[in-house]
């Protein structure tokens, strides 16, 4: 399956901007499940400097800056990426216990797991506490193995919490999500990985996006799709399995991934700073347009 995906994000201002910095992470990744074979950037105003790179967790950024002085920002990545439905078909056949995954990670005797052992500590925005890893620990229980343990967890939080987009901000701490039990995608991708992290498994955040279909005899509308998250767990000798707890589901034929990183501060799409500008408002359109 390939979709072209146009991804904009638009700042207008009250007041002029004299100077703008910022970095992008709106390049699909390529990976054991999807292709990126395309993607280019159109900013406007046209910046007067423009770099990419690679990150720490191997995310393409695209540094920018524009001094000139302007009242509207515009950022639209145009990607074709391509999805491999078949990477994780032999995932049933993975059968190894949680408690082994986790003792190998306290004691890392090779260069990959002693890299992927940085995804067991706490990160800033995903705090550990007693509550949440009994909570954990109902999903992961002695005799599991990783997989089902992990899909038990992402079931229980798709059926227990509340998808509420007006009840939280980048800010709101991860124990009011776990006290009301309400949240986006972001909120219960965190509080996945602090359940992961608090029994000593490698959990990473995965931002991305996911196609939206039109109710049935329904044109789609542009810009209708959404930017998404989800988590990701580490298994020895099969790599980073994802977890969608906001839809219940493996992520497979309508989920694009952009950035990885230890919470949603390591793979923000869009951030930066800006002298002057007043106030601001923010739209966000995204499009996935299946090209077969």
């Amino acid at each position: 399956m390939k979709y072209k995906i146009k991804h904009s994000t638009t700042y207008n201002y009250s007041d002029f901007v004299s100077l703008c910095q910022n970095q992008a992470r709106l390049t699909p990744k390529t990976n054991r499940g999807q292709i990126c074979h395309s993607s280019r950037v159109e900013i406007e105003p046209t910046p007067t400097y423009l770099q990419t790179f690679t990150d720490y967790f191997n995310n393409q950024v695209t540094a920018f800056e524009i001094a000139i002085q302007h009242k509207k920002l515009k950022v639209t990545m145009i990607s074709e990426v391509e999805l491999l439905v078949g990477a994780n078909s032999n995932l049933e056949s993975v059968d190894i216990a949680w408690r082994k995954v986790r003792d190998l990670l306290v004691k890392p005797n090779t260069a990959e797991l002693l890299k992927t052992s940085e995804f067991v500590l706490p990160s800033q925005l995903i705090p550990i506490d007693k509550g949440i890893k009994e909570y954990a620990l109902i999903s992961f229980d002695a005799h599991k193995n990783i997989i089902s343990a992990c899909k038990d967890l992402m079931a229980r939080i798709f059926h227990e919490f509340h998808y509420d987009p007006g009840f939280t901000t980048i800010s709101t701490p991860l124990s009011t999500v776990f006290a009301q039990k309400r949240g986006v995608c972001q909120d219960f991708a965190h509080f996945a990985l602090a359940c992961l992290r608090s029994v000593g498994l490698a959990g990473r955040y995965v931002s991305g996006y996911i196609e939206t279909m039109p109710p049935e005899g329904e044109e789609k509308l542009e810009g209708a799709d959404a930017t998404h998250a989800w988590f990701a767990v580490f298994v020895p000798n099969f790599g980073w399995v994802d977890f969608d707890p906001t839809n219940n589901v493996l992520p497979r034929d309508q989920h694009i991934t952009l950035a990885v990183g230890r919470d949603f501060s390591d793979v923000t799409p869009l951030k930066g700073v800006v002298f002057g500008g007043g106030s601001q408002l923010l739209d966000v359109a995204v499009d996935m347009i299946r090209m077969e």
